[in-house]
């Protein structure tokens, strides 16, 4: 059973009951993140979501922690482009006692001065992590060439320089601006009574002014660029991302097949090719990042470093194949089959449920509905498909990354 529910203040519930389990996952989405922050704010998105942890008006650091494990529970969040998530995982029986607590450093964290001192070298050594991570190097060097600098093309953890800088006044002006209750999605799944979860959300969010939120669309500019950075390691890692859809197009689910006919599985033509082949890669794959204003189809790689750029012929002559529109109908319906069962494996995941009707409810304002969804994806044609191909492969603005041993772009 799905519900439904805004608050006076704005805010929104959405609880998927799912009573065949013995557990809930409960969620605070914020439609906020690094594409909405400024030069100045670049990082501070991340910044908030780690000092969310580091203790409240009402618990220190550890007595979040030690709480949350006392009654086995897990809690954790994320940031990404468009929106920053806390969520909590607990049985059944103790959710009233974890829901206090996520609701505890989502509401009460006081910000400590010495904490924000020390998470500061914490996200300082993230960032060095992330440099040390060819892979998620290259991605974030692709956005950047795809995107250029600012909104969808900034890196989340943000620069060094200005994770230094931050200030508690800081993050007092960026919450004020996000943080705000119709700026915010309750999501919960999994085995909790409805009334419960309302009750719950009443008691610690009620409280919340209503407060308008300002958050202007993305701006976006696709820069089609080609970038590299020199490092002294062994493989070659390559990103290339061409425009492609925008949330909620009319292709998106027809776009969503491609990507799988082109990169999204095993069975792909990018695994069979460059992997299975010819043998010049251990991974290798495609992916759609879909926002509200612009959308890319991405590839990655890592191949051997002295046959990188044979690698890169193959892959974009799996690209060219798919270009001219050479796609069976076996691979179409391989294709669909996988977009379907992606769906119906996501409902047997209380964690994969919160976000999912989380995020439907942030972006669209409505409801996520599954058998809609399901049937979108079966009346999605071969026609259709061929049709995605035309908006997701414009040379005029494919963007490239190379990460490795090389001395020039591709």
């Amino acid at each position: 059973m799905v519900h439904f529910k805004t608050f006076e203040n704005g805010l929104k519930l959405t609880v998927n009951q799912m009573s065949g389990l013995m557990s809930v996952t409960m969620g605070i989405l914020v439609h906020t993140g690094a594409s909405n922050e400024s030069d100045a704010e670049d990082g501070i998105s991340h910044f908030i979501e780690h000092m969310m942890f580091k203790g409240t008006k009402n618990r220190t650091a550890f007595q979040i922690s030690d709480e949350m494990d006392r009654i086995g529970a897990q809690t954790n969040a994320f940031t990404s482009k468009d929106m920053t998530c806390y969520y909590a995982k607990s049985t059944t029986a103790h959710a009233e006692e974890a829901f206090d607590i996520l609701a505890d450093l989502f509401l009460n964290s006081t910000f400590p001065a010495e904490e924000m001192v020390k998470e500061k070298g914490v996200i300082i050594e993230e960032i060095s992590m992330n440099e040390d991570t060819p892979d998620d190097l290259c991605l974030d060097v692709l956005a950047n060439a795809y995107f250029g600098d600012r909104g969808y093309g900034r890196n989340i953890l943000g620069p060094r320089k200005n994770v230094q800088c931050f200030t508690r006044a800081d993050v007092d002006n960026y919450m004020q601006k996000y943080y705000v209750p119709e700026n915010i999605v309750i999501s919960m799944a999994g085995n909790i009574d409805i009334n419960l979860a309302e009750t719950m959300v009443e008691k610690y969010f009620a409280g919340m002014k209503k407060h308008c939120c300002k958050r202007n669309a993305v701006k976006v500019e696709l820069q089609g660029n080609s970038l590299f950075k020199k490092k002294d390691i062994e493989q070659v890692h390559v990103g290339i991302a061409y425009p492609s859809v925008k949330r909620y197009d009319k292709l998106y689910d027809a776009t969503q097949i491609l990507n799988a006919i082109l990169g999204g599985s095993m069975s792909s033509r990018l695994f069979q090719t460059v992997r299975e082949e010819l043998g010049l890669a251990y991974t290798v794959y495609s992916y759609v990042s879909i926002y509200a204003e612009a959308g890319a189809l991405s590839v990655y790689a890592g191949v051997n470093s002295e046959k990188y750029l044979q690698s890169v012929e193959a892959i974009y002559k799996c690209i060219s194949d798919i270009k001219n529109k050479s796609i069976s109908e076996e691979e179409f319906i391989r294709g669909k089959e996988q977009l379907v069962s992606s769906q119906i494996f996501a409902q047997e995941s209380s964690s994969s449920q919160m976000l999912l009707f989380g995020k439907e409810l942030l972006y669209s304002g409505k409801a996520y509905n599954f058998k809609e969804r399901v049937d979108r994806i079966n009346s999605v044609t071969l026609k259709d498909v061929k049709e995605a191909v035309d908006c997701n492969f414009d040379d005029n603005f494919m963007a490239l990354s190379l990460i490795g041993p090389v001395d020039k772009p591709l």
